[in-house]
């Protein structure tokens, strides 16, 4: 088993009267990539910046790559990568200038600088546009080029908070395809998203939090199987969504439900029976709809 690249045990963490974080309790092995998804003001955020020494805990012991983030702040920087939800670039540089002024502050050569710099350029598909201004780059060229800053020097352990915030279909897809290679790498990557697919997608391993808390663990597969079987999905004449129900998918159990709810539905109702998604388990482990964890 891989070892641990992050370690986390009954944080917590309130702003005045309000207890953002309730005691979580993590893990993440390194060399694999760790998804907390959850909506907005669950606390991932908070999480993020307390695991990259940016906000201290109240309670509780955080270690990334071996170090404590409260007592060993300078160790842990000195492991981790951090990209936050809004590109962090100078607009009025262009891409190949903020790379290189980067490498140089992180304490690389002019010459080692120029070659760090075709290198990301190139990785990151930016050779075209290493010489314009970052103001007129689209916001998924920009979004690469942060990553590509994020990475300047190598680091074990990268942070992503909501990566693809605000991105369209393709540039979100070219963003995944260089988070998997990053794994390739061996570099592990702890992301926070609110897209579901992103989750499915990337993570070897999900969590879910609601409310500051760890509601539930595992990898897509397990967190959909606790959602049931099957999902009987009802929907409107205009073709809405209008209640999900589990059920474990026998003839009799979906003929019960369906008896149980044919009295308090209008006679247009439209039912299909369906395999449990991301959908379906974000909704159940946050309270969004009917459905509860089996």
């Amino acid at each position: 088993m891989k070892p641990l690249a992050i370690e986390i045990q009954n944080l917590r963490k309130t702003f005045g009267d309000h207890t953002v974080l309730h005691g979580i309790n993590l893990s993440v092995h390194a060399g694999t990539v760790f998804a907390l998804l959850g909506p907005n003001g669950a606390g991932k955020t908070t999480l993020i910046h307390i695991l990259s020494t940016l906000v201290a805990p109240d309670e509780g012991t955080a270690r990334v790559a071996g170090f404590d983030v409260a007592a060993e702040r300078n160790e842990v920087k000195r492991s981790i990568t951090l990209t936050g939800q809004f590109a962090a670039v100078d607009d009025v540089l262009t891409g190949e200038e903020n790379l290189r002024m980067i490498c140089r502050l992180s304490g690389l050569s002019a010459a080692d600088s120029r070659i760090r710099t075709a290198e990301l350029l190139k990785h990151f598909e930016l050779m075209e546009a290493a010489r314009k201004r970052v103001k007129t780059y689209s916001g998924g060229m920009r979004r690469r080029l942060d990553l590509a800053i994020s990475l300047a020097v190598s680091r074990p352990v990268m942070f992503l908070d909501e990566p693809t915030t605000g991105l369209d279909t393709r540039s979100r897809r070219a963003l995944w395809d260089i988070i998997l290679q990053l794994k390739e790498q061996g570099i592990t990557i702890f992301l926070t998203t609110q897209y579901l697919e992103e989750a499915d997608q990337l993570a070897d391993t999900i969590a879910v939090i609601s409310g500051g808390r760890i509601v539930a663990t595992g990898s897509a597969g397990e967190l959909k199987s606790r959602v049931g079987g099957e999902v009987i999905e009802l929907r409107n004449a205009d073709n809405e969504i209008i209640r999900k129900v589990p059920t474990d998918g026998s003839i009799l159990d979906i003929s019960r439900t369906l008896h149980e709810l044919s009295s308090t539905l209008p006679g247009e109702t439209r039912v299909s029976i369906n395999r449990p998604n991301m959908d379906d388990v974000f909704l159940a482990m946050t309270g969004g709809t009917e459905v509860a964890p089996a």
